[in-house]
C-alpha cells in the first residue's frame, strides 16, 4: 500500500471516529446501572389543539398515571385517582403537566386519598443529585404541577421550554426533580423528551407527540441517598 492511500484511509478512519463520538455527546447514554429508563411512552395520542392535525380530533387531552416502581400506566384515572396505584400523573395539553399524588394537596388528582407525593426542583445534573433535601424542604418547596417553564407557578420550575414562534417543546437541561412517591419513597426524575424517539432536534410541528422520555431512580430503604453514579 503506498504511502497517498495508506494517508487517505488513515484520515477517513480518523473522520468517521471523530463523528461517532460526537454523536454521542450530542445524545449522551442515559443508562447509569441504577435508574430506570422510560423511552416513548405514549400519551394521548388521538387529541389535539385544532381538527384536522395528522387525523387527530379537537378535544381535552385524556390524563393517565403512571407508577414509578411497578412501570404501569394508568389511563382509568377516576378509577385510580385517590388510590396509592399511581406515583405521577400526566395532565392537561398533550399531557405535559407532571403532578404527583399527594392526598392532602387540593390541587392534586389524590386529594383525599392516602398518598404522600412531593416534588421539587433542583438546578442540578442529574448525577449531581445524590442526596435527596429533607422532608421539611420538599414540603416547604414543593411543587402544585410541573410543565411549562413560563407557566405562572411557584417558583416556576417547569419541565419544558415552549416556543411561541416554532410552537415546539425542548427539555430544560440542567434541572431534575427530586420527589416523595406515594408511599413516602424519595426519588429523583429526569424529563428528556414529549417526542418520539427522544430526538437531538425536532425541526417541524408534525413531529409524533405526546411520546415521553424520562428516567427516575426510587432509593426503596427509605433514605435520601439517590447517588446513582
Amino acid at each position: 500500500m503506498n504511502k497517498k492511500l495508506k494517508s487517505a484511509l488513515l484520515f477517513s478512519l480518523t473522520i468517521l471516529c471523530f463523528s461517532s463520538c460526537t454523536k454521542e455527546q450530542v445524545k449522551p447514554q442515559l443508562e447509569d446501572g441504577k435508574s430506570t429508563i422510560i423511552q416513548d411512552l405514549a400519551g394521548d395520542l388521538g387529541a389535539s389543539m385544532a381538527d384536522g392535525i395528522d387525523g387527530k380530533v379537537k378535544r381535552p387531552f385524556e390524563d393517565w398515571y403512571f407508577n414509578l416502581r411497578t412501570k404501569e400506566q394508568l389511563k382509568d384515572t377516576l378509577k385510580h385517582a385517590k388510590t396509592m396505584n399511581w406515583d405521577i400523573g400526566f395532565t392537561g395539553i398533550y399531557n405535559s403537566m407532571i403532578v404527583v399524588n399527594n392526598g392532602a394537596n387540593p390541587k392534586s388528582p389524590g386529594y383525599g386519598g392516602q398518598g404522600k407525593g412531593l416534588i421539587i426542583a433542583l438546578e442540578k445534573n442529574y448525577a449531581e443529585v445524590i442526596e435527596a433535601p429533607s422532608l421539611e424542604e420538599m414540603k416547604t418547596k414543593n411543587l402544585s404541577f410541573v410543565g411549562w417553564d413560563a407557566y405562572p407557578q411557584p417558583d416556576n420550575r417547569g419541565w419544558y421550554f415552549y416556543d411561541m414562534k416554532t410552537h415546539i417543546s425542548v427539555a430544560v437541561k440542567g434541572r431534575t426533580f427530586v420527589l416523595l412517591t406515594a408511599d413516602g419513597k424519595f426519588a429523583k426524575l429526569e424529563m428528556k423528551s414529549i417526542y418520539k424517539g427522544n430526538p437531538v432536534t425536532v425541526s417541524d410541528l408534525h413531529w409524533p407527540a405526546p411520546y415521553f422520555t424520562f428516567r427516575y431512580f426510587i432509593q426503596e430503604d427509605g433514605s435520601r441517598n439517590l447517588n446513582t453514579n
